[in-house]
């Protein structure tokens, strides 16, 4: 699992206890945290001794020239760091025929890496409320739909073809990255909320919203967390997630 970029008086690495805990529960993975800093990030020895790869959301965006795009405004940051860690080590573990999965910024990074661009949310109102400061019940507990495409993994997984999601996003996919397939996509708007792929023989699985916040009253997050045992495993069918009435 790949850390972040934070302040606390001085620098330092973060990553949010909510996306540990689904991972070891539902996943069945041990979790290790890898650091955002390329200087003392070895991208070949972590591709030999990881079995996949988590890249988790973020308070920060991908810069923007790295898709070709003007830089962001002002009040929206950056962490290049985290974008170079983040390419490069989920280039190499999908080289290496590693599964390679991502949430919210995670998503934005794998389209990126697949050649895809990235713009201001269509609905800032629906994709993201509140602020980062405030109550992070603001921020977190608010939905909206999403259609889960026919035979895609994530529809597969759950048996159902609308989903209710949460997110708290800036920027969302525009160009798609050659070789992904949309896996979901915003009920309102089509915002691409969900991508997959298996470039190398590996699962690629990315999701927009956040499945760590609510995975009990979710079952497209549930799936995704299983996806991900499964992806670790070397299996392409995960525990089943399916809602029964």
């Amino acid at each position: 699992m790949l850390c972040c970029n934070e302040m606390a008086e001085r620098p330092v690495q973060a990553v949010a206890s909510r996306f540990v805990a689904p991972l070891t529960r539902l996943a069945g993975a041990t979790v290790l945290l890898v650091p955002a800093l390329p200087d003392a990030t070895d991208v070949a020895t972590l591709t030999a001794v990881l079995d996949g790869l988590l890249l988790t959301g973020s308070r920060s965006h991908v810069a923007p020239w790295r898709y070709g795009a003007r830089p962001l405004p002002d009040d929206q940051i950056v962490d290049e760091d985290r974008d170079e860690v983040a390419l490069a080590l989920a280039g190499g573990m999908i080289e290496a025929g590693k599964p390679v999965f991502g949430i919210c910024r995670g998503l934005q990074e794998i389209n990126v890496l697949f050649g895809g661009s990235l713009c201001a949310a269509a609905d800032a109102g629906r994709h993201h409320r509140g602020a980062w400061s405030g109550d992070y019940d603001s921020l977190f507990h608010h939905g909206h739909d999403v259609e889960l495409c026919a035979r895609g993994r994530l529809a597969d997984a759950t048996g159902v073809q609308r989903v209710r999601v949460n997110s708290v996003h800036q920027q969302g996919i525009d160009r798609l990255g050659s070789g992904l397939t949309v896996e979901a996509i915003a009920a309102d708007d089509g915002l691409i909320e969900a991508v997959s792929a298996r470039p190398c023989g590996a699962d690629v699985l990315g999701v927009q919203w956040h499945p760590e916040w609510d995975t009990a009253n979710s079952p497209a997050s549930r799936a995704f967390f299983s996806l991900i045992g499964a992806g670790l495993r070397g299996g392409t069918d995960p525990v089943s997630t399916r809602r029964t009435e």
